[in-house]
Formats: structure tokens, sequence, C-alpha cells
């Protein structure tokens, strides 16, 4: 049973269509994470605008897929970079947020057997 995610709404805008789900899944294993790393190097090199154009580049699937916690952390990050904030002050969003998103990744394989 899925812990991290819910495809309720993946679902819902494909009349159950359990091919149309499946890509995302992939999608969303083969993009997500790359851009997690972009995040990542974007804070690495105080990148503000690489750090804002990777979170919002994931906002909708992180959406689409049910993935509240992790949506919630993307949108702060957003909203951080922004602003232009402190390395420090979104360091543990980014942690939270690669945390959500290494896991769904993880959970997401084993239910798809991918």
């Amino acid at each position: 049973m899925a812990l991290h995610y819910n495809l309720s709404k993946v679902y819902a805008i494909s009349d159950n269509d359990v091919d149309f789900a499946k890509q995302i899944v992939v999608l969303f294993i083969e993009e997500v994470p790359a851009e997690m790393k972009n995040i990542k190097q974007g804070l690495k090199e105080k990148n503000h605008n690489k750090v804002y154009h990777a979170a919002h580049k994931i906002k909708p699937t992180l959406d689409l897929m049910g993935m509240d916690l992790a949506y919630e952390d993307v949108t702060s990050v957003e909203t951080w970079s922004r602003s232009e904030g402190k390395k420090k002050e979104i360091k543990e969003v980014v942690k939270s947020l690669k945390e959500h998103i290494s896991k769904t990744v993880k959970e997401l394989k084993k239910d798809y057997a991918l």
C-alpha cells in the first residue's frame, strides 16, 4: 500500500488508465530525482535561480502524485529562492524534500516492479 504517494489525481484525470499511471510513475522516477540534484547543486553554488527553476519544475508533479508534505517543502524552497534567503534557512526543508522523494522513488519501484 502506498505510504508516500497517492495516485488518485492521476487516475482521476486519466479515467483510471493504469498504463497512463505507470507512465507518470516512470517519469517521476526519471525526472524528479534529477531535479532534486539540481536543487542541491544550486544551493551549493548559491544559485537561487537554479534552485527556483528546479523546485518549480517538480512542484506540479509532487501535487499530481499526492505527495502533500513534499509539495509543502517544495513550495517553501520556491519562496525561499525567490527571496534569495540564506542557505541555512532552507537546509532542513531541502533535506526533508529529498527524503520524501527518495522514499517515494523506492516505494514506486517496489510497487510497480521497476
